[in-house]
């Protein structure tokens, strides 16, 4: 009963994730800024952090199952 929450958590940290890092490689490839006044260097390189930290924190509550 437990592993629901687990799996519902890990999932939607790992659609965050992947959604968040598609994004972004969308936005740096067209050369769009991905955050409007910011330094596009360091958006990019913050949005590419927190997808990989949600990619990794969603890959952590699905082996818990």
């Amino acid at each position: 009963m437990e592993s629901g929450p687990a799996i519902f958590a890990g999932v939607v940290f790992a659609l965050f994730g992947s959604g968040l890092l598609a994004w972004t490689v969308t936005r740096v490839r067209h050369r769009e800024p991905v955050a409007h006044g910011v330094n596009p260097v360091a958006s990019a390189v913050l949005a590419s952090v927190a997808a990989l930290l949600a990619l990794g924190v969603g890959g952590w509550c699905l082996t818990r199952v």
